[in-house]
């Protein structure tokens, strides 16, 4: 296969894949949140850039919050995606890949990126780290995992 058919396949597996893991994703807070209203869900992560305005704007905030949300997922799958190789030859399994990939996202977002966002420091319980990396290894890192290891095993 010609370098750039590769490339090009590569770039179009990371835009349905980043699709994918982010509507995966967004599904898996609005389930684990069934409570709170799904619009609030996206003014909160709207809310790490415009802080509590996000709360008192309009439907454009609840838009920037999914922008923000698929972003983030584009740039942990890129990031998964491109590093699958070097993680699979130390781990040697795609599932064990997966569950690193899912804590890994979980510790990025929730001690570095939303502290250090308008949102802040904030108290973390035991039972929302756990729902949180396992919907992480679900949604994010078995789909990228699982495509990264068949675009691995055709070459």
């Amino acid at each position: 296969m010609p370098a750039t058919t590769y490339k090009l396949s590569a770039f179009r597996k990371i835009l349905v894949l980043g699709l994918i893991t982010g509507t995966l994703d967004a599904l898996a807070a609005l389930i684990i949140n069934y409570k709170i209203n799904p619009l609030l869900i996206f003014r909160f992560i709207a809310s790490g850039v415009f802080g509590r305005a996000a709360f008192s704007g309009a439907e454009e905030m609840v838009v920037a919050g999914i922008l923000f949300h698929y972003l983030i997922a584009y740039l942990f799958t890129t990031a998964f995606y491109l590093l699958y190789p070097f993680t699979f030859s130390i781990l040697k399994n795609k599932y064990i890949v997966a569950i690193v990939y899912g804590g890994t996202a979980w510790l990025i977002m929730n001690l570095i990126v939303v502290p250090l966002s308008m949102i802040g420091p904030h108290h973390i319980r035991i039972t929302g780290i756990i729902t949180g990396v396992c919907a992480l290894i679900i949604c994010v890192g078995l789909p990228v995992a699982l495509v990264a290891d068949k675009k691995s095993s055709e070459q």
